[in-house]
Protein backbone atom coordinates (compact mmCIF):
# COMPACT_ATOMS: atom_id res chain seq x y z
CA UNK A 1 0.00 0.00 0.00
CA UNK A 2 1.28 3.16 -0.68
CA UNK A 3 1.18 6.39 1.01
CA UNK A 4 -1.58 8.25 -1.36
CA UNK A 5 -3.70 5.45 -0.41
CA UNK A 6 -2.92 5.35 3.43
CA UNK A 7 -3.98 9.05 3.21
CA UNK A 8 -7.11 8.90 1.00
CA UNK A 9 -8.15 6.23 3.50
CA UNK A 10 -7.88 8.89 6.44
CA UNK A 11 -9.27 11.61 4.28
CA UNK A 12 -12.09 9.35 3.90
CA UNK A 13 -12.92 8.75 7.30
CA UNK A 14 -12.15 12.13 8.69
CA UNK A 15 -14.93 13.26 6.03
CA UNK A 16 -17.42 10.36 7.16
CA UNK A 17 -16.83 11.59 10.80
CA UNK A 18 -17.08 15.52 10.08
CA UNK A 19 -19.94 15.04 7.53
CA UNK A 20 -17.74 16.77 4.88
CA UNK A 21 -18.40 13.56 2.32
CA UNK A 22 -21.28 11.74 1.73
CA UNK A 23 -21.21 7.82 1.76
CA UNK A 24 -21.08 7.83 -2.28
CA UNK A 25 -18.40 10.68 -2.18
CA UNK A 26 -16.55 8.32 -0.22
CA UNK A 27 -17.06 5.10 -1.98
CA UNK A 28 -15.80 6.93 -5.48
CA UNK A 29 -12.60 7.81 -3.65
CA UNK A 30 -11.62 4.88 -2.19
CA UNK A 31 -12.64 2.59 -5.17
CA UNK A 32 -10.65 5.00 -7.42
CA UNK A 33 -7.33 4.49 -4.88
CA UNK A 34 -7.78 0.84 -5.65
CA UNK A 35 -9.63 -0.14 -2.35
CA UNK A 36 -12.23 -2.67 -2.32
CA UNK A 37 -13.66 -2.63 0.67
CA UNK A 38 -13.40 -1.38 4.79
CA UNK A 39 -14.88 -2.66 7.59
CA UNK A 40 -15.95 -0.61 10.73
CA UNK A 41 -15.66 -2.30 14.14
CA UNK A 42 -17.84 -0.04 16.36
CA UNK A 43 -16.72 -2.07 19.21
CA UNK A 44 -12.97 -1.58 18.66
CA UNK A 45 -13.27 2.14 17.24
CA UNK A 46 -11.81 0.90 14.16
CA UNK A 47 -11.98 1.58 10.52
CA UNK A 48 -9.84 -1.10 8.73
CA UNK A 49 -9.55 -0.47 4.29
CA UNK A 50 -8.75 -3.61 2.27
CA UNK A 51 -7.03 -3.47 -1.16
CA UNK A 52 -7.40 -6.84 -3.58
CA UNK A 53 -4.30 -7.88 -2.69
CA UNK A 54 -4.99 -8.24 1.09
CA UNK A 55 -3.25 -5.26 2.11
CA UNK A 56 -4.77 -2.98 4.38
CA UNK A 57 -4.73 0.01 6.59
CA UNK A 58 -6.16 0.05 10.36
CA UNK A 59 -7.45 3.64 11.29
CA UNK A 60 -8.33 4.91 14.91
CA UNK A 61 -12.51 5.93 14.61
CA UNK A 62 -14.51 7.59 16.87
CA UNK A 63 -15.67 5.97 19.78
CA UNK A 64 -19.41 5.45 20.41
CA UNK A 65 -21.16 6.47 23.52
CA UNK A 66 -24.12 3.87 23.20
CA UNK A 67 -24.06 0.26 24.18
CA UNK A 68 -24.46 -2.49 21.57
CA UNK A 69 -27.97 -3.80 22.01
CA UNK A 70 -27.97 -7.47 22.66
CA UNK A 71 -30.46 -8.09 19.90
CA UNK A 72 -30.33 -7.53 16.68
CA UNK A 73 -33.10 -5.24 15.09
CA UNK A 74 -32.98 -4.76 11.40
CA UNK A 75 -35.78 -2.58 10.87
CA UNK A 76 -34.04 -0.35 13.15
CA UNK A 77 -30.64 -0.76 11.29
CA UNK A 78 -32.57 0.07 8.05
CA UNK A 79 -34.12 3.20 9.50
CA UNK A 80 -31.02 4.20 10.20
CA UNK A 81 -29.21 3.45 6.85
CA UNK A 82 -32.54 5.05 5.10
CA UNK A 83 -32.07 8.34 7.23
CA UNK A 84 -28.40 8.12 5.79
CA UNK A 85 -29.58 7.46 2.49
CA UNK A 86 -31.56 10.29 2.38
CA UNK A 87 -29.57 12.46 4.06
CA UNK A 88 -32.65 13.57 6.20
CA UNK A 89 -32.00 17.28 8.24
CA UNK A 90 -30.17 16.51 11.21
CA UNK A 91 -28.18 13.35 9.64
CA UNK A 92 -24.75 12.97 10.77
CA UNK A 93 -22.69 9.96 10.88
CA UNK A 94 -21.49 10.10 13.86
CA UNK A 95 -24.94 10.00 14.48
CA UNK A 96 -25.61 7.01 12.53
CA UNK A 97 -22.91 5.01 14.66
CA UNK A 98 -25.17 5.52 17.82
CA UNK A 99 -28.64 4.44 16.20
CA UNK A 100 -26.11 0.93 14.37
CA UNK A 101 -25.28 0.38 17.99
CA UNK A 102 -28.45 1.26 19.22
CA UNK A 103 -29.91 -1.44 16.53
CA UNK A 104 -27.48 -4.23 17.88
CA UNK A 105 -25.02 -3.31 15.18
CA UNK A 106 -21.68 -4.47 16.48
CA UNK A 107 -19.56 -4.09 12.82
CA UNK A 108 -20.45 -3.84 9.13
CA UNK A 109 -18.60 -4.18 6.06
CA UNK A 110 -18.80 -1.98 2.83
CA UNK A 111 -17.94 -4.32 -0.37
CA UNK A 112 -17.47 -2.12 -3.64
CA UNK A 113 -17.31 -5.31 -5.74
CA UNK A 114 -20.73 -7.05 -4.51
CA UNK A 115 -22.17 -3.15 -4.25
CA UNK A 116 -23.35 -3.65 -0.28
CA UNK A 117 -22.90 -3.37 3.37
CA UNK A 118 -23.15 -6.23 5.42
CA UNK A 119 -24.52 -4.80 9.25
CA UNK A 120 -23.19 -7.36 11.70
CA UNK A 121 -24.64 -7.83 14.93
CA UNK A 122 -22.98 -9.37 18.09
CA UNK A 123 -24.12 -13.26 17.64
CA UNK A 124 -23.61 -12.86 13.67
CA UNK A 125 -27.06 -11.75 12.72
CA UNK A 126 -26.84 -9.78 9.55
CA UNK A 127 -28.29 -7.02 7.61
CA UNK A 128 -27.82 -7.11 3.94
CA UNK A 129 -28.23 -3.62 2.30
CA UNK A 130 -27.39 -3.08 -1.56
CA UNK A 131 -26.20 -0.12 -3.07
CA UNK A 132 -29.08 2.22 -4.29
CA UNK A 133 -28.76 2.24 -8.81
Amino acid sequence: MNDRQKATAQTCLTAAETDAMAFPQIVGALNEAGFESYTVDLRRSTATYFLPDGDRVELAAHKITTAIADHFDAAKMQAAIREAQQQVAGYTYKGFCEKAAAAGCASYIVSFLGRRALYIGRSGETHTEHFPD
